[in-house]
């Protein structure tokens, strides 16, 4: 038998921000589709596996929204909404449903289910078709434990279409009686020494920068910081201590370690860790290497401590390489690769540590089958192996052999700064907002008793969630919603003081400017030179817009090197424009696939500054007006991005524009 040789750490984080408005019901509902299809099912897969081990981060938020579903009805908004028979709700109350039901990923969700993807692109409904809707947006959400282990689910998969009322509400107690499970899943497989279970501050703060906003500019220093800012440390410290305490609740024990929001730290929080029994954290290589100012001898293969807290360094290349790229490889593929990568490290580095930490919810909805033969593939691989022991983070922060650091370099997970929460003019915006409702509230305290309700909405206004979605780094269709929700906080501690509400909270953040929609219908003909340089700007004026950097996960850094997608046509050609970080074009090509003639056609694009551009002749489309087109991009033969991300690019081929492309 072969010696072990490398200990693997996977880390798999669970987080969605507090989606509760100021009358505590849940605006959205991807707590409740995200445990139907990821929460349960990825402890799951693991436990298939003898031997195989894990850690699991809980985000607070998360936990406490899980436990809100043992009354569903009375905590969700869109639940409240779906389980009414069609005939019952409002025309916006229709849409907001329609509007949700076809948020879905296409290609890997709805495509598989042939009634779903006959639905998916319908802009009216019937009662009855609306029902169908309804219920197999669900079952695409339903996660393989409950497509193969729950009866009900598995006659809802064999009857295909004509749902009815009795079968929404089945399937919605069905659904909610197994959320309910999830919490004591992770529980007894914690007690059984599978897996690990640690969690985050309490509403997913950017703890660094509510302690010293200063940390904004010495992880970067052309950070623009927000005005008016001063430290937060009470806050940062209910943060942790409110996590802790629901933790025990829920786990009959105190937790040992935290993932930090966002893998952000520095010495203050780590401090505040330390101060409260955490053992460990976790963040990301980049941080140990500004910390070691990339010294040849610093490496994240072994075990860290600072300040008598040890931290696990994640692994940039193999996290994305699951985050990202296994989504293009068949299963069983993707694990040997996998395997080989963790083998070449095991043969280069003494008896290496690695941490792979990625996000446990989000990446599967752009996996095949939601990961399932991918992870079959992986833990399958693992279990054969005798080289390699996967260990929770709770075994590797009791190690005897560990390195001390005398310093932490501040930053987050991205790119080792801050810059995806402060620095943008919205995300400052939000933060001086937050300042000023915070000295308002200091105010307030001097004569009256600052109420629990006061404090939660406080501090859920600093969840790092919100300046995720604010500035023009990430883009969601969601995103006046997210803004919505985030003002809602501050203006509700206003009443709650019986204070005035300051005008400018009623005002979106988002200006129009950067409304940012992650699509636009082309709403004029377009004849564009393809590959010139001096092209003019109002050549692809009257286009279409897809933007591609919507739509993924906090984990999912890697997305491709396409940003956003130009589209257009004349009478003779179709003209598409890619636009991002272009390296490497010479090797780079096109396949446009064409769903309805299952043609795949393969371009040698023209590469102009940051874009590739190419055109296509509308004899390709034979005779059909309604094409839905998708595109690779291709790099020696491998398939590097698909797009568009969510679904297919429908053309309808109509000069005047009485039907418009849309996505």
């Amino acid at each position: 038998m072969e010696k072990i040789t490398l200990h693997l750490s996977f880390f798999w984080h669970m987080h969605q921000p507090d989606y509760r408005g100021s009358d505590g019901v849940m605006k959205m509902p991807w707590v409740f589709l995200h445990a139907i299809k990821d929460y349960y099912e990825m402890p799951w897969l693991m436990s298939l596996h003898p031997g195989l081990k894990a850690t699991f981060n809980l985000s607070a938020s998360l936990i406490e929204q899980m436990l809100l579903y043992r009354e569903p009805l009375k905590h969700d908004a869109f639940l409240s909404l779906w389980v009414k028979h069609p005939a019952e709700l409002s025309d916006t109350e229709r849409e907001w449903i329609v509007k949700l039901c076809t948020s879905t990923q296409y290609e890997t969700m709805v495509r598989p289910i042939e009634r779903y993807s006959g639905l998916y692109y319908q802009e009216t409904f019937s009662d009855e078709e609306l029902l169908d809707l309804e219920v197999v947006f669900f079952l695409a959400w339903c996660g393989h434990y409950l497509r193969t282990q729950n009866d009900f689910v598995k006659a809802l998969f064999l009857k295909q279409q004509g749902y009815t009322q009795a079968d929404k509400k089945e399937l919605l107690d069905t659904l909610s009686g197994f959320v309910r499970e999830i919490l004591p899943f992770y529980a007894d497989l914690q007690r059984k020494g599978i897996i690990s279970v640690s969690t985050t501050p309490y509403f997913h703060p950017i703890l660094p920068l509510l302690i010293d906003m200063e940390n904004g500019s010495r992880a970067n220093a052309a950070t623009q910081l927000p005005a008016s800012a001063y430290s937060l440390m009470d806050d940062a410290r209910e943060h942790v201590v409110r996590s802790i305490a629901l933790y025990e609740s829920v786990f009959q024990r105190k937790p040992s370690g935290f993932w930090p929001a966002e893998g952000a730290v520095d010495e203050k929080s780590i401090a505040l860790y330390k101060e409260y029994g955490i053992q460990w954290i976790a963040t990301d290589e980049a941080i140990l290497h500004r910390t070691l100012q990339n010294n040849s001898a610093s490496s994240h293969f072994k075990p860290y401590k600072y300040d008598d807290v040890a931290i696990a360094f994640r692994d940039h290349g193999l996290s994305d390489l699951i985050g990202f790229e296994y989504r293009h490889m068949e299963g069983l593929r993707a694990g040997e690769h996998f395997m080989e990568a963790l083998h070449q490290i095991a043969l280069r580095e003494k008896n290496p540590y690695i941490s792979v930490i990625v996000d446990g919810e989000n990446a599967w909805e752009f996996y095949p089958n939601n990961g399932l033969d991918f992870f079959n593939g992986l833990y399958g691989a693992l279990s054969a192996t005798q080289w390699c022991k996967t260990v929770t983070m709770d075994e590797v922060s009791q190690e005897s052999k560990i390195t001390v650091l005398d310093h932490i370099t501040p930053g987050s997970w991205i790119h080792g700064t801050f810059d995806t929460w402060v620095g943008h003019p919205e995300k400052n915006r939000a933060w001086e907002l937050i300042f000023e409702t915070r000295r308002a509230v200091e105010e307030y305290g001097l004569n009256n008793k600052v109420t629990e309700e006061i404090r939660y909405h406080l501090l859920a206004s600093e969840c790092s969630d919100w300046f995720w979605w604010y500035g023009e780094d990430h883009f969601t269709e969601f995103s006046l919603e997210f803004d919505a929700l985030f003002r809602e906080h501050l203006i509700q501690i206003y009443r709650l003081m019986g204070r005035e509400i300051p005008s400018h909270l009623w005002d979106s953040i988002i200006s129009n400017a950067a409304a940012k929609p992650t699509t636009r219908k082309p709403h004029n003909l377009i004849s564009p030179v393809i590959g010139n340089p001096n092209s003019p700007f109002f050549a692809w004026v009257g286009s279409g817009v897809i933007d591609e950097r919507g739509g993924f996960s906090t984990m999912d850094r890697v997305r491709g090197p396409i940003d956003i997608i130009y589209y257009g046509y004349d009478d003779t050609s179709f003209y598409v424009s890619l636009v991002g970080m272009i390296i490497g074009t010479r090797e780079m090509h096109v396949a446009v696939i064409i769903q309805e003639t299952q043609q795949r056609i393969i371009l040698d694009p023209k590469a102009v500054r940051n874009r590739l551009e190419f055109a296509l002749s509308r004899e390709f489309f034979s005779s059909n007006r309604t094409l839905h087109l998708r595109f690779e991009l291709l790099q020696e033969d491998t398939v590097i991005q698909t797009m568009p991300a969510n679904g297919f690019l429908l053309l309808e081929l109509d000069d005047h524009f009485t039907n418009d492309w849309f996505i």
